[in-house]
């Protein structure tokens, strides 16, 4: 693909760039099993969600510069969606689009603390690649993909054409696999070619195995993260492997933690830390966000 940008020059002193979705989730946790058919007491909530949108407030909480590139419907959500960002520290990068909903997804907590997801994506779905350019001004430090992008046929062309242009400009690219289901479902080689030549994924053990395994995606990208969840997590090159253990905490609520961990991992990364001291940031800001309701940090603890 070629770059729709002029290539060059970024610094690592510039922004986070993060790319993809931004939701209102609607939280509905259960202590009982869902009866179907019937009724099942909830406590319900809205927060903020998507999974950009998280790893950037995660990111802001950090002391991250950071900027979001999603799209949002001119809607009441789209506004709550924008202030909710704003007073996390993230600088909305666009685009709003009228005449589309502001996506939004119901998120069934479980009393084992287990998480289903029903996403309708709204407008994350028309992320338009005419807004690439603009979202690329100024070249970012780091740029950081969530493969939701990437796995909506409406956001893939944008999603693809900034990742293409940070990698020709030489930005460090890292990518969050997203998703298991959505992943087997468009297949393991073809998001492994359109995340190809990224400095690092981010994925589950779920999500590893539907890519086809570590080895199999070290083709395409410099090194993998594997989240073990509880476990901790691992990451290789394929020449070494380093791992950090889990830590103990008491579960709250475990929506956004992948996110939380990317954005642990990219400030320390920025820091200067090295790999063993990034990862095991990710694990204690991933833990961090399991104790606590919703899948952002709390408003105001950033920059």
């Amino acid at each position: 693909m070629t770059s729709p940008i002029p290539t060059g020059g970024w610094s690592d002193a510039g922004p986070v760039l993060v790319v993809g979705d931004v939701l209102v989730d609607v939280v509905a946790e259960h202590r009982d099993p869902i009866a179907p058919g019937s009724d099942t007491t909830a406590r319900i909530r809205l927060s903020g969600g998507g999974s950009a949108a998280n790893a950037a407030a995660w990111l802001a909480s950090l002391d991250v510069d950071v900027r979001l590139f999603a799209a949002v419907g001119d809607d009441d959500l789209g506004h709550r969606a924008r202030s909710d960002l704003e007073a996390t520290g993230v600088t909305f990068a666009g685009p709003v689009l009228e005449g589309v909903a502001t996506g939004a997804c119901v998120v069934l907590v479980g009393p084992d603390g287990d998480r289903t997801m029903l996403p309708d994506r709204g407008a994350n779905d028309h992320l338009p690649v005419a807004a690439v350019i603009d979202a690329l001004d100024p070249l970012p430090a780091w740029l950081h993909l969530s493969g939701y992008a990437l796995l909506g046929e409406g956001s893939r062309n944008a999603g693809k054409a900034v990742l293409s242009a940070a990698l020709a400009a030489g930005c460090p690219v890292s990518v969050d696999a997203a998703s298991s289901a959505p992943l087997r479902a468009v297949g393991a080689d073809a998001f492994a070619a359109w995340i190809d030549g990224a400095e690092l994924l981010f994925a589950n053990d779920d999500e590893v195995e539907a890519l086809g395994g570590v080895r199999t995606l070290l083709d395409h990208v410099g090194a993998v993260v594997v989240k073990h969840g509880p476990a901790g997590a691992s990451w290789t090159d394929g020449v070494e492997t380093v791992v950090a253990d889990g830590l103990a905490v008491d579960l709250v609520d475990p929506t956004g933690a992948g996110d939380a961990f990317a954005a642990g991992w990219i400030a320390a990364r920025r820091r200067g830390e090295s790999v063993a001291g990034a990862l095991a940031a990710a694990v204690a800001v991933g833990a961090t966000a399991v104790t606590r309701h919703g899948a952002r940090p709390e408003a105001g603890g950033g920059r």
